[in-house]
């Protein structure tokens, strides 16, 4: 006997407030994050920083990509909408 799950609408979140401060805090945790664990495991931690600021640069530069990408996707939504 199989279920389905029945999934509701999803509600529409408001954007967060500072979406470009929250990337860069986030991605930027994660990069240290990196560093730290290399140092701790006994890697190399020259190699791991490289690794980090490559990792911190692309996913942040695409994160704001996506957010503007849907800020400017937005005011076309509602004008079709209206």
């Amino acid at each position: 006997m199989s279920q389905k799950l029945k999934w509701g609408s999803v509600p529409e979140t408001p954007p967060p407030k500072n979406p470009f401060r929250d990337t860069i805090l986030v991605y930027g945790a994660l990069a240290i994050i990196i560093v730290i664990v290399a140092w701790l495991t006994g890697g190399s931690v020259g190699n791991a920083a490289v690794i980090a600021g490559f990792f911190f640069v692309v996913a942040s530069a695409w994160t704001i990509w996506r957010f503007r990408v849907k800020a400017r996707a937005a005011p076309a939504e509602k004008d079709e909408g209206a």
